[in-house]
């Protein structure tokens, strides 16, 4: 199956499912939510799933997620800023003045 990203307020992360069933934490995306604004602060991926694309899909998931629901993104998780550099069509989560604090 194919792996699946799921928001979990209860732990404040995005999680990806994976494995056989897809219900193993292959990884996640820990944020900070507050009014209009979702603040990505670490993420990190399980060694046994590392080099299997997952950290760039569990960034899109989230991200995806994060304009159905209207919100801003504040990315001082390194990986999510850095996925946010690579790919210019999500920069506009970040609000506009903001961006150079990211480097975006």
């Amino acid at each position: 199956m194919e792996p699946q990203v799921t928001d979990n307020p209860e732990k404040s992360r995005y999680e990806i499912l994976a494995g056989d069933d897809t219900t193993e934490t292959a990884g996640f995306a820990e944020y900070f939510l507050s009014e209009g604004e979702i603040a990505f602060i670490h993420t990190e991926i399980a060694p046994r799933f590392a080099g299997r694309g997952l950290g760039g899909l569990l960034a899109r998931g989230a991200l995806d997620d994060v304009r159905a629901r209207e919100l801003n993104v504040l990315p001082y998780c390194p990986f999510i800023r850095g996925w946010l550099g690579k790919h210019p069509e999500y920069a506009d989560l970040v609000p506009e003045a903001r961006r150079a604090q990211f480097g975006l």
